[in-house]
């Protein structure tokens, strides 16, 4: 492979055909791989598999290239210690709040030993990962397959293999607004238009009103990261594509009525084809494009699925939640009884009542008032640490590239919808996250040992000028 380009370069369509990715990147992708179609990596033996990939991934990384740790391993393992602590104390179990943070340290650890082009690479290749989970969340709703989809409310909501909606769309929202940012990097890619398209029809498929908020966030920081035009200018074709194919799907939400396959199979195909024409047009059309087609798009089916539309609307539309409601109440509860050190890592069970009785529920569904829970305010003080070294890492590798931008956008996505729902204790999650911090920081220079450091011929005097 040729050298690693500057910090600042971007890739020209085409640049990444001479890239291979190292394979400690390689078995990285495996364990983001794996833990997708392991169910998010959720039960144990996903967990077991994609940890023990990471292991092997870091285990190459330190071997070929050792370098210095940095900040954000020191923060994780400050974290880490306090949990292994609580845990002692209080007779819990660490290990999974261990290996979740453990495993973002190390993933974020191996995709920083990438250079500018095989990051490139290795970017497309998780945003193609993403597609495909997003393509069996739609096609799990329009067949209704059961073990890729959740019936909630009277809806059957995309889950993909990662079994929960709020999962699969906090993934595919991170990477769409990636991809978002790799089609400005490669803006005649009809593959990464078609993934980010794909992408945004798989957000709307797991009618998640935490993803869409969280993807709303990200698209907002890639504006402000990465430019308002270039963002606007990929994200209007294939937002109009996600729109007609999500308005086609809508009548296959309702539970209690057939799917419309066909249409729905229509809508993917023609809003496929309206992104991929709109992302070649000129700039004028493609702006009356976008705005017409939006208006379209969404007063069709106003006017020709009102009922549908007001069956899913009806349970998706409001912002309450009472179960979550009730256990963030308990959650604040169990904050009060025990503030500093929390009541121990795996602990954090909430018993609430309801108008059907009592109920209780393992997660609080959001993550940071989860810490707070188990680890206490010291914990949460730790796990603010862990996201401050994350991002002055992210920060001092900007370089005002697309990529840099897409992947600082797309963590911005997690944060946020981790505000909502338990996506941690979710290994895809969490190793997603490494590997977007890791193409956001900054490259790792090696130095060579003397015997290695390269000469200047031109430096060198050959014999006549000895003589």
């Amino acid at each position: 492979m040729g050298g690693a380009l500057p910090n600042d370069a971007v890739p020209r369509d085409g640049a990444r055909d001479g890239a291979s990715l190292p394979n400690a990147v390689l078995l990285l992708l495996a364990a983001i791989a794996a833990s997708v179609v392991a169910q998010g990596g959720y039960y144990l033996p996903g967990r077991l598999l994609s940890a023990a990939l990471v292991a092997f991934a870091l285990v190459l990384a330190l071997r070929d290239r050792p370098v210095r740790p940095g900040i954000l391993p020191v923060a994780c393992a400050g974290f880490a210690a306090w949990a292994v602590l609580r845990a002692v104390l209080n007779g819990a179990n660490a290990l999974p709040t261990v290996a979740a943070i453990g495993c973002l340290a190390a993933a974020a650890f191996v995709a920083q030993r990438a250079d500018a082009r095989q990051r490139d690479l290795y970017a497309s290749v998780v945003v193609g990962i993403g597609a495909l989970v997003a393509l069996t969340g739609w096609a799990a709703v329009v067949w209704r397959i059961p073990s890729w989809s959740v019936v909630a409310e009277g809806l059957v909501r995309a889950a993909s293999t990662l079994t929960y909606p709020n999962a699969a769309a906090a993934l595919l929202a991170a990477l769409a607004v990636l991809a978002l940012a790799l089609n400005a990097a490669h803006p005649h890619s009809l593959p990464l238009a078609g993934a980010a398209y794909a992408l945004l029809v798989g957000v709307g498929a797991t009618l998640s009103r935490a993803g869409l908020l969280a993807l709303a966030a990200g698209l907002v920081a890639l504006t402000v990261f990465g430019g308002i035009r270039p963002t606007l200018r990929h994200a209007g074709p294939a937002g109009l594509g996600a729109l007609i194919a999500f308005g086609a799907l809508a009548p296959s939400f309702p539970a209690g009525y057939p799917a419309e396959a066909g249409l729905a199979v229509l809508g993917l195909v023609v809003g496929l084809a309206v992104t991929l024409g709109l992302s070649r047009a000129n700039a004028m059309f493609r702006v009356f494009g976008v705005v017409v087609g939006s208006a379209a798009a969404v007063l069709v089916p106003l006017m020709v699925y009102r009922r549908d539309l007001e069956t899913m609307l009806q349970g998706r539309i409001s912002t309450s939640s009472p179960d979550r409601g009730g256990a963030t109440r308990a959650a604040l509860d169990l904050v009060a009884a025990q503030p500093w050190a929390g009541v121990g890592p795996g602990r954090g069970w909430f018993v609430f009542s309801t108008p059907d009785g009592a109920r209780v529920m393992r997660y609080v569904h959001n993550e940071y008032l989860q810490v707070l829970v188990e680890l206490g305010a010291i914990g949460l003080g730790l796990l603010l640490l862990v996201l401050a070294a994350l991002a002055v890492t992210v920060w001092r590798g900007r370089t005002g590239t697309p990529l840099w931008a897409g992947a600082a956008a797309a963590l911005v996505v997690l944060l946020v919808h981790s505000g909502f729902d338990f996506l941690w204790h979710l290994p895809v999650i969490v190793l997603t996250a490494g590997l977007l911090t890791g193409l956001a920081a900054s490259p790792v220079h090696h130095s060579l040992p003397a015997a290695e450091t390269p000469v200047d011929a031109a430096a060198v005097p050959t014999a006549k000028e000895k003589l």
